[in-house]
Parts: C-alpha cells; sequence; structure tokens
C-alpha cells in the first residue's frame, strides 16, 4: 500500500505563477526583438507554442508525487534541503514532527544518524493525518502491527 503526496496548491500556485512572470518577460522581449530586427513572424508563433508547451509541462511536473510512502520505505523528491531522499523502512530508527523555521516538519531519523525532513507545510495534506500515516508505515515496516480491541 502506497501514499503519495503532492505540493500544496498554494506552492504549486506559486510556482505556477513565477513561471508565468518569467515566460511572459522572455515573450514580450522576444517579441520586441522580433519587431525590431524585422523577423519573419513564425519566430513569435514558435515562442508561442514553447511557452505554452512550458506551462503545460509545469502543470504536468508540479501534479505528480513529491513523498511516497510505500510498505517498503519512503521517496522524496524536489524538496530541496531534505536530507536522505530515500530510504527502507527498516534503516529509519524513528519518526519525530518538530518545527523548522516556523513550518512543522516530519524528520525521519535513520540508525546511521543521517535524517530526512519533510516540511508538511508543502504537501496537500493535513499534518496530522501525514505523520499518523507515516507513523504507520514505519510500525509495519518494523514488523508492528497494532492490537485491534
Amino acid at each position: 500500500m502506497a501514499s503519495d503526496y503532492r505540493f500544496s496548491p498554494a506552492i504549486t500556485a506559486r510556482l505556477l505563477g513565477i513561471t508565468l512572470l518569467a515566460l511572459g518577460a522572455i515573450a514580450t522581449v522576444a517579441t520586441v526583438l522580433v519587431v525590431w530586427l524585422d523577423l519573419h513572424s513564425v519566430v513569435v508563433l514558435v515562442l508561442t507554442v514553447l511557452v505554452l508547451a512550458s506551462v503545460i509541462a509545469l502543470m504536468v511536473w508540479s501534479n505528480s508525487w513529491v513523498v511516497r510512502l510505500s510498505d517498503e520505505g519512503y521517496q522524496i523528491r524536489r524538496i530541496r534541503g531534505a536530507g536522505v531522499n530515500a530510504a527502507r523502512w527498516k534503516e529509519v530508527e524513528d519518526a519525530v514532527t518538530t518545527e523548522r523555521l516556523g513550518s512543522p516538519c516530519v524528520v525521519l531519523r535513520l540508525r546511521d544518524g543521517r535524517t530526512s525532513t519533510i516540511p508538511v507545510d508543502v504537501l496537500h495534506v493535513n499534518r496530522d493525518l501525514f505523520a499518523h500515516t507515516v507513523a504507520e508505515h514505519l510500525e509495519r515496516g518494523h514488523g508492528i502491527t497494532q492490537l485491534k480491541g
């Protein structure tokens, strides 16, 4: 059973907004250069197609998973400064919740002293639910089963 988590809508909107501003500036400069250098209008058409392709690629990229929790272990991608990007649950000593720079995080501490830090605010999930899911995966990964009563 795998659990995948994507960027939060706020992070996705911020990334898309910054990209749109940059692409708009590039398109404006290129259009002015086409007019100023008297180039063929096909250059503007090609640029427009490239801008649209870039926006679609960013939307697909930002909609894919950022954190994956599986039965075997976890993987983290596209979170700068996360530390260890992947490990098996057997390598994880424990998981703790903390705050880093005012943002709630789940820290996975490995047996060799390394850590993985996952800032929960960047994910599209409730932080308590995420911490609970991490704990469940960690327990199953270590072969711990909870008593049902």
